[in-house]
Order: structure tokens, then sequence, then C-alpha cells
């Protein structure tokens, strides 16, 4: 069974920069893209970043682009997020997901496996 656990989530002032990650153990981890989501307090889970398997395709929400980048180690089954920039919208608990395929998706129902969450606060 795959279990995917994050971590670097923390609190730090607008302009400020994280490195989220995420350890997956179980399965054959570069067979499957990655995601990145997120869940604000009283809003639905929304989706930030993904990237395939061996890395060669990435997918960005429109409103991280240019700040968020995600990247993966096969070797070490690991995927990151490094944020930088970041502003007080961005604050939520942040999910680490693994698509069923590699089809580096933006609908949570195209994941199958999910982290516990890592709470992300960026105050002003």
């Amino acid at each position: 069974q795959v279990q995917l656990v994050e971590s670097g989530g923390a609190s730090v002032q607008a302009g400020g920069s994280l490195r989220l990650s995420c350890t997956v153990s179980g399965g054959v981890f570069e067979k499957y893209a990655m995601g990145w989501f997120r869940q604000a307090p009283g809003k639905e889970r929304e989706f930030v970043a993904a990237i395939s398997g061996r890395s060669s395709r990435t997918q960005y929400q429109d409103s991280v682009k240019g700040r968020f980048t995600i990247s993966r180690n096969n070797n070490k089954n690991t995927v990151h997020l490094q944020m930088v920039n970041l502003k007080p919208e961005d604050t939520a608990v942040y999910y680490c997901a693994q698509d069923v395929g590699n089809r580096v998706g933006s609908l949570p129902h195209m994941y199958d496996a999910w982290g516990q969450g890592t709470q992300v606060t960026v105050s002003s």
C-alpha cells in the first residue's frame, strides 16, 4: 500500500519562502505523476502543481506560476514544492497526492493516494 508523508510546512511572513517535501513508500514511484493540492479553511481543495513520472511535464495553477516549482527525485521517492514570494492567500493545508497513472492532472479525483497534509501559514 502506498503511503505519502508531507513535511516542511511552517508559518512565514509574506514574501518568504518554503520548501515542502513528500516522501512516498510503496509502489513504483516513477510510474506515477505526483501532484500538490491545498485547502484553505472553508474552501474546497484546489490544485497547485503536478509533475509527470520522469519530470518531463509539469502543470501549475495560474496563481502560483512563477512563484512555485514542483520537482521530484525518483531515486529518493520524493516530490518537492519550492515556494517563493509567498502571499497570505497561499495559507492552506498542502497535500501531496499520487496519480492513478501519469496524467499530470488538476482534478482531485485523478489521484488515489493522499498524504495527511502540512500546514502553511503566511502572515502579512
